[in-house]
């Protein structure tokens, strides 16, 4: 796989994890600042729109948002 296709996937688990949650990236700002995390709505729209970000990042989200858990697929 290329890397634009990991990126993709990345991206895609990201806001599939936010969907389910309904998060918007607004929210999340907001539950990024509350474990620390400073960061503008601008920032995290590009960063997901782009899906290069880092696994700090990613965890930071999953943490922000409450997921204690991430599938990778759906098989």
């Amino acid at each position: 796989m290329a890397d634009t296709e990991w990126e993709a996937k990345v991206k895609g688990l990201l806001k599939a994890e936010l969907k389910r949650r309904g998060v918007t990236y607004a929210q999340l700002v907001e539950k990024l600042a509350a474990i620390g995390v400073v960061d503008s709505e601008p920032n995290i729209r590009n960063k997901l729109a782009r899906g290069k970000f880092t696994a700090v990042f990613l965890v930071q989200c999953l943490e922000a948002i409450g997921a204690s858990s991430l599938r990778l697929s759906d098989g």
